[in-house]
């Protein structure tokens, strides 16, 4: 019996032995290779400015690495799990200018990212990461409030706004501009109905009366709402360092109004939301609608905004923050009510009443910003490119926390603040805990 009893023991010791070590996440080395994408071959751009970092998705721990004349990088020690990683360099103007014989008046920020990548146990898979550069423009897209106030003692969605900012050292004419709230996969479970890429997102060249010889996927973006700032041209300056401020209605939150049911419409803790009464324009749904929302007042005070396109009952944003913003001027006369509109690449033939989307090529898009929801397993494939937009950014608190997506300060010249942007909203953008119209962070 004892012999037995110990036989029992040493095979549960061994046991135990060999589940520790089969079972043991063992850290591994990545190599990691940047190039720059380049259309000319006379000149070459330097690697060792370029800086790699491998962000942790669940940890949120970061570890930056520098990259040799090579472009090769080894990252030594990486323990498994998913990861951001994102490569970025910026060269000064005279650098830049001096080493392609390009003369720009601004640096030059070139990004390349890859999000939400898994590195297992046995990954063997050489990682590529190639620097593309993409417009920086005067107009900036500086403060996104999506995510609402609280349900019960705040405003809801009611109080929602987006404000674009003059980022340059002349005056700009807000005539005319166009944001949209671009569409694409909001969530795992929906992308079985779809075409997809082979990055998991929509795959336009699918969708039903797609011309077949452009880069549907690529050279464009696709909004689900689309609005315009009115004037003729010169109707609405900005000042350089001054922004405007585009509300979903333009009230005071903080304050009891009456809405156009004729019902008296309050919240409970004022500092929870935000006073946009004095914003510069307002989306105005109400004459679309045959049952509009009953917060949705019209302020003769402010403008209203021209709507392309729209979706819902008024401009409200995805409080969870699965759709993101680009900031579009159109060129050349082009009318935007003339861009084509396409219906979802699903697998199901649309319907003939079939919801039908703007087709915006990029070459208008003068900023963008990729918004994605706050926890890690709800992300989704991104929208934008890397030339549009190499990174993402979220309000850390999620839905209905007041929370806005601000962008950063970079510096102040001669009182006029510059804001950051590198064509990365994972650099250039952090939050406010209470949304602020105007404010700075």
């Amino acid at each position: 019996m004892k012999k037995y009893l110990l036989f029992l023991l040493m095979a549960a010791g061994f046991s135990a032995c060999k589940k520790e070590e089969t079972t043991a996440i063992k850290p591994l080395d990545v190599n990691v290779a940047v190039t720059y994408n380049l259309s000319a071959n006379t000149y070459s751009l330097p690697l060792n400015k370029v800086k790699v970092k491998f962000t942790n998705v669940s940890t949120k721990v970061s570890r930056e690495f520098d990259v040799p004349d090579n472009g090769i990088v080894t990252v030594n020690q990486l323990s498994p799990g998913f990861y951001d990683i994102d490569a970025s360099v910026t060269l000064s103007a005279s650098e830049y200018t001096a080493i392609t014989n390009i003369p720009v008046e601004k640096e030059v920020t070139f990004n390349a990212s890859i999000k939400n990548k898994q590195i297992t146990v046995d990954f063997a898979e050489p990682l590529n990461l190639t620097l593309a550069t993409g417009f920086t423009g005067d107009w900036v897209i500086k403060q996104v409030y999506y995510a609402g106030s609280d349900r019960i003692n705040g405003a809801l969605y009611r109080d929602q706004f987006i404000e674009f900012y003059n980022n340059s050292d002349k005056v700009l004419y807000a005539d005319g501009l166009l944001f949209a709230e671009t569409v694409g996969i909001v969530s795992r479970t929906s992308a079985a109905s779809y075409h997809l890429t082979s990055t998991g997102q929509m795959d336009w060249t699918k969708s039903q009366n797609m011309p077949s010889n452009i880069d549907a996927n690529n050279d464009y973006i696709y909004a689900r709402a689309l609005l315009q700032i009115p004037g003729n041209g010169n109707q609405y300056p900005v000042q350089p360092g001054k922004s405007i401020v585009v509300a979903q209605t333009a009230l005071n939150h903080k304050s009891p109004f009456i809405g156009n049911d004729g019902k008296s419409v309050s919240v409970l803790d004022p500092t929870l939301t935000v006073d946009l009464s004095t914003a510069d324009f307002e989306a105005y749904y109400a004459p679309l609608l045959a049952r509009p929302l009953a917060s949705d007042i019209d302020n003769p005070n402010v403008p209203n905004l021209n709507v392309l396109s729209f979706f819902g009952n008024d401009m409200l944003f995805d409080n969870p923050g699965r759709y993101s913003y680009a900031l579009i001027k159109m060129e050349d006369g082009v009318d935007p009510n003339t861009l084509g509109q396409y219906p979802y690449p699903t697998k199901a033939t649309p319907s003939s009443s079939a919801t039908k989307y703007f087709q915006i090529p990029n070459k208008y898009v003068i900023d963008a910003v990729e918004v994605q929801p706050l926890e890690a397993d709800d992300r989704i494939p991104k929208k934008y490119n890397t030339t549009l937009d190499a990174g993402f950014t979220y309000v850390p608190k999620g839905s209905y926390t007041s929370q806005s997506i601000i962008r950063k300060t970079e510096k102040t010249v001669n009182g006029r603040i510059i804001l950051k942007d590198t064509n990365n909203s994972t650099e250039d953008f952090t939050f406010l805990d209470i949304a602020s119209p105007r404010g700075f962070k």
